[in-house]
């Protein structure tokens, strides 16, 4: 068998798949029709009876000019013939000469070369020899290798450039998120320096406060000792000064600065005989510092307040007249 659908079946494929494969394809080769068939092998209408479609057929009889009758040599009127030598054993390719076996086969040769002349022969043609069969099969299954193996290199290729592709991406992906890193870092050092230059600042405030309080405290009782020196010239004058000396005087408020631990401050008096914790509410409801645990204390001479000194008059814990106080947070 030499057609392409003999060629088929002889690769173990049934003929109405052979013949629907290559309808599919145009007829342009068992190559074509072979990878056809290996991706629509599970469609439901795959080995149904194949029907080529309908149109001209190469080699009708009515389509073809009826043949002038021969005649003798001495013009007496047509001899009859042989009909057996007339038998149409296959059909011929005017342009190339190829014999085909059927009009399938003209079909599937003229869409494959675009060869559009055929003729009717009395040739027959000759079956293949088993060893012919077995080497246009190998050639067949050669091809497909190849065929096979170029598509596993193409795949291969593109599989590198999407790994190259990918690769680029995850570049570009890190790079940028080492960049948003890096200015996070930058933002975050800078907020840092800023605490640290208010925390300075306000540290330093504290100080300049305290040393003006000090100096206040200085300047007046400087003058309550001056005022005393021009009585000192008499001893009745004297004693009576030493007597308010040694008698302390009672103040009935307290002037009290407090510091935030943002670095602010609040000024506010209270009666000499309120407890701490009144400072504290005042505190609580005054701070613009946030929100949260804190504690009180003083730095000149240093102490902290603890929760039973909350109740205590402030007279007592040595805030009066006046005394710096300093908000700490506490965990």
């Amino acid at each position: 068998m030499s057609s392409d659908v003999d060629t088929l079946m002889e690769m173990g494929f049934s003929r109405n798949k052979a013949q629907r494969a290559l309808a599919k394809t145009n007829y342009k080769g068992v190559q074509l029709a072979m990878d056809w068939l290996f991706a629509h092998e599970g469609d439901a209408d795959i080995d149904e009876p194949f029907e080529a479609p309908k149109g001209n057929v190469l080699g009708k009889a009515e389509d073809a000019p009826a043949p002038a009758p021969p005649t003798t040599a001495g013009g007496e009127g047509p001899q009859p013939q042989d009909e057996g030598t007339m038998e149409v054993k296959s059909l011929k390719c005017d342009e190339c000469s190829k014999l085909l076996k059927s009009e399938l086969d003209a079909q599937a040769h003229a869409a494959r070369t675009q060869h559009a002349s055929f003729s009717e022969s009395t040739e027959e043609i000759k079956p293949l020899t088993e060893e012919q069969k077995k080497q246009k099969l190998q050639e067949l299954q050669e091809r497909l290798k190849q065929r096979r193996l170029a598509k596993e290199e193409e795949e291969k290729k593109e599989q590198i450039a999407r790994e190259k592709a990918r690769r680029t991406t995850n570049k570009e992906l890190g790079l940028a998120k080492q960049k948003i890193e890096e200015e996070e870092i930058k933002k975050i050092a800078e907020q840092r320096r800023r605490e640290k230059m208010e925390e300075r600042l306000a540290r330093e405030r504290v100080r300049q406060q305290i040393a003006k309080d000090k100096a206040d405290r200085a300047v007046k009782f400087g003058k309550t000792s001056q005022e005393s020196t021009p009585a000192a010239a008499s001893p009745s004058a004297a004693t009576q000064t030493t007597a308010a000396a040694a008698a302390p005087k009672e103040y009935d408020t307290c002037r009290l600065q407090i510091r935030l631990t943002n670095g602010q401050a609040l000024t506010q008096t209270f009666k000499a005989k309120e407890p701490l914790a009144a400072v504290r509410l005042y505190i609580e409801m005054n701070r613009s510092d946030g929100t949260g645990p804190f504690s009180l204390m003083t730095s000149f001479p240093r102490k902290v307040f603890s929760s039973d000194d909350m109740e205590k008059p402030l007279d007592t814990l040595g805030l009066v007249p006046s005394a710096v106080l300093i908000v700490t947070k506490t965990q």
